[in-house]
């Protein structure tokens, strides 16, 4: 797996392998190796956008009591909302209520437009742990979702990206993968979204096909797959915790914007 780090002024990319990172070699003026511990973690990509998937899971829509969607339900997060793994969600003063969403993050490989479900999986780069955090309140107010999804903070993503071939050579498929939400919340922590992406409504060859018919998709660009039942709501000081199976854990904490 590998992502983006900061070292003293120097911004750079590099691998991860069992707590040391390995700087690209491009970086001739860093070392050849770091102690994560010693380095900053960035948000593993710098994406032109985020496209995110509305209702995606059908134990999700069985929740809400909703009919499967015929398409996917598209909608865009600026990438001004990008945020790191341990990176802090600030709590915008214009809402009332914060929402966690844990998801399933694609990141593009190769631009690509008008892809055949069939050749899909050729402009994967890789996958990461994504967090759509919503002001739901806002949500219902506007009647669209950008304010609501956009305030900066509203998408971490990360730790890192695990490329496709390294999920193979694991045996596990990004179509069957466990994927939960944890809320730690004055030292008691709680489960409170545990599915499977096996649960997708349209798989991920279907997400990029849908996607690309519509818009260019950009090397680094994130798709956030949608979120499954159990979303909820978040508090000043909680921590929020997005695992999934051989992905890896995303973690925030919410604090007063």
């Amino acid at each position: 797996m590998f992502g983006r780090f900061q070292y003293g002024d120097v911004v750079f990319s590099g691998e991860v392998f069992d707590g040391i990172v390995y700087p690209d070699p491009c970086y001739q003026e860093l070392d050849d190796e770091y102690a994560l511990s010693s380095v900053l973690v960035l948000p593993p990509v710098k994406p032109s956008k985020i496209v995110s998937i509305g209702l995606n899971y059908k134990d999700h829509a069985k929740e809400l009591d909703m009919e499967l969607p015929e398409n996917p339900l598209l909608f865009l997060k600026p990438p001004s909302a990008i945020l790191s793994h341990e990176g802090l969600i600030e709590y915008p003063t214009e809402s009332e209520q914060v929402d966690y969403e844990a998801e399933l993050g694609i990141v593009i490989g190769k631009t690509c437009r008008h892809v055949s479900v069939d050749d899909a999986f050729d402009y994967v780069l890789g996958y990461t742990c994504f967090n759509d955090v919503t002001a739901r309140d806002l949500q219902r107010a506007d009647g669209q979702w950008t304010r609501a999804k956009g305030f900066d903070t509203f998408a971490p993503a990360g730790p890192f990206i695990v490329t496709s071939e390294e999920l193979s050579q694991t045996g596990l498929s990004p179509d069957n993968l466990m994927i939960s939400c944890r809320v730690i919340r004055n030292e008691n922590e709680e489960v409170r979204q545990n599915s499977s992406t096996s649960e997708f409504i349209f798989n991920i060859s279907e997400l990029i096909s849908f996607i690309s018919s519509v818009m260019t998709l950009e090397i680094g660009d994130i798709i956030a797959t949608g979120t499954p039942p159990g979303v909820g709501e978040l508090l000043v000081g909680d921590v929020v915790e997005v695992e999934i199976e051989g992905i890896g854990v995303l973690r925030n904490t919410v604090v007063s914007g």
